[in-house]
């Protein structure tokens, strides 16, 4: 099985080649959420909606810290990968798979200990209390999927391979789909049907990656005896990856406050909260595949020693990412109550969840800056300071202005929906000038050297 080399080329077309296949299982992998709420919309009632839409918001918080790890193991491999060091990869690799398998049952037991108490602290609404714990409780099971599959799909991407972890979602997609209506519309789960059928289609993508790789002859042959993890690498994983997973965690967190204020506003606002949020997932999408994609080419371009043909890939790709994001944000300008519309009828939903849709659309531009400047910062190693940028947004501004607007406009969803293109477009600014600053002063280095 034949890497694909990100450090040769052309460097839009070799962009757009790794990049357009992240962003297609990224969308793939959004449908999960997404079909979730739409059955659940069609065939169930509001709580039910508000139950999909809090307890989503529970699980991102375990994907978050998931993917933030992955893109650590990433960004290593990448570098490995373009220094030509492919014993080191192997090492990696088993590091990553066992970390993460450990990872897995750890957060499956704090989840299931814990999850009546997080969703009382979110102040979820009491109609929608117990089905939210159903919807927790069923997808916490199935973290040990949740594990293999992204710790998989970072290990390939960082081996230059995105194609592949885009077949394997889609797999998952397609089953997810189906037992969604199965177990939801014919079955009468509810709740609880949307999340097993979740579980079960991640299980059986990650099962038939490895069966995949295994006769691919991979480069790591999934033995158990090669999942030994190296103390050395494990320490380099975790300063590269903690740092990425607690900005992400730091992201959820503050966004969960806003689930917590827009739950003591009723069921309603907390659909509109949820629905919204499906919607961020796909405008920004471009982004955060792009960050991504980023991530890792930067990794392999650093590593090969041309830092160059990474800053310019950093360019394309933002470009890239703002022409989708641009569409999403036209849509919600001049038709947001379609938006609204195609997840549930309730027309109490989609009237107040209008102005909310208008105003937060803006994030959908300022955050696709954010993603994309700190996914090539991150292919750098400079996770430390993301983690503070990010940590920073979440903490001193998003926090604090939810508190705010919630105490003096809690019944203004248009302003509540402001708080996160204010907080995107202030973070867009010093992380601009950041990397423009760390390029003038490392094109100073050079020329010393070259003296």
């Amino acid at each position: 099985m034949k890497k694909n080399d990100l450090t040769e080329g052309n460097i839009l077309k070799t962009l757009l080649l790794f990049a357009v296949p992240f962003l297609i299982a990224n969308i793939l992998q959004s449908l999960y959420g997404a079909v979730d709420l739409f059955v659940v919309g069609k065939y169930c009632d509001a709580e039910s909606v508000a139950a999909i839409s809090t307890g989503t918001q529970v699980t991102q918080i375990i994907t978050s810290l998931i993917t933030g790890l992955t893109l650590g193991s990433t960004i290593l491999i990448g570098q490995y990968m373009g220094r030509k060091e492919h014993e080191h990869v192997k090492q990696i690799i088993g590091t990553t798979l066992t970390v993460f398998a450990v990872t897995a049952v750890i957060l499956t037991v704090l989840m299931l200990v814990f999850e009546r108490q997080l969703l009382t602290l979110l102040d979820t609404p009491a109609e929608s209390f117990e089905l939210t714990m159903e919807y927790v409780a069923v997808c916490s099971l199935g973290n040990i999927f949740i594990c293999g599959y992204n710790a998989i799909s970072a290990v390939l991407r960082g081996y230059g391979d995105s194609t592949r972890p885009m077949v394997f979602v889609g797999i998952a997609c397609a089953v997810n789909i189906v037992l969604d209506f199965v177990f939801v519309r014919y079955f009468s789960m509810g709740v609880a049907g949307t999340a097993l059928a979740t579980v079960i289609s991640q299980g059986l993508s990650m099962v038939i990656a490895v069966i995949y790789l295994k006769k691919k002859e991979f480069i790591f042959d999934f033995r158990l005896s090669s999942f030994r993890p190296s103390a050395l690498f494990a320490k380099k994983l975790a300063t590269v990856g903690i740092p990425i997973s607690f900005q992400e965690m730091m992201v959820r967190i503050s966004f969960l406050y806003l689930m917590t204020v827009m739950n003591r506003c009723g069921v309603f606002a907390a659909a509109v909260v949820g629905i919204s949020s499906k919607y961020d997932v796909f405008a920004m999408l471009s982004a955060t595949s792009m960050a991504n994609a980023l991530a890792a080419i930067t990794a392999q371009n650093m590593g090969a020693g041309k830092p160059e043909r990474a800053k310019k890939s950093l360019w394309y790709g933002l470009s890239f990412a703002l022409l989708v994001s641009l569409v999403f944000w036209v849509w919600a300008q001049l038709n947001p109550g379609s938006m609204i519309g195609f997840f549930t009828n309730d027309k109490n939903v989609i009237s107040a969840g209008i102005p909310f849709f208008k105003s937060c659309s803006y994030d959908y531009i300022m955050v696709t800056i954010v993603f994309c400047l700190n996914g090539y910062l991150n292919g750098k190693q400079k996770t430390v300071w993301t983690m503070v940028s990010c940590s920073a947004g979440a903490l001193v501004l998003r926090i604090p202005m939810v508190y705010f607007f919630g105490k003096y406009f809690a019944d203004d969803l248009g302003r509540l929906g402001m708080i996160a293109p204010i907080v995107s477009g202030i973070m867009a600014c010093y992380t601009l000038i950041y990397v423009l600053c760390e390029g003038q002063k490392n094109g100073k280095k050079r020329i010393i050297s070259h003296r």
